[in-house]
């Protein structure tokens, strides 16, 4: 998969929903909702609290920046 953007939200909206997404693309993914704030918009279970629970571990900051890789 490419980055992350508007055009292709919804395909990696539905690999994620699906279970088809590697670590990476997840990542990228609540990424891009954090800092586009849709990941407070969108159902809390699948995205505000997965999200919340990136920034607490260190993997994005409140802005949506990736601070540690994933393998």
């Amino acid at each position: 998969m490419t980055e992350v953007n508007s055009e292709n939200l919804v395909k990696y909206i539905m690999a994620y929903e699906g279970g088809n997404i590697s670590s990476k693309a997840y990542l990228e993914l609540m990424s891009y909702l954090v800092k586009t704030g849709q990941a407070w918009q969108l159902q809390g279970s699948l995205y505000g609290r997965p999200a919340q629970s990136l920034i607490e571990q260190g993997y994005l900051d409140k802005k949506g920046k990736i601070l540690k890789k994933v393998i």
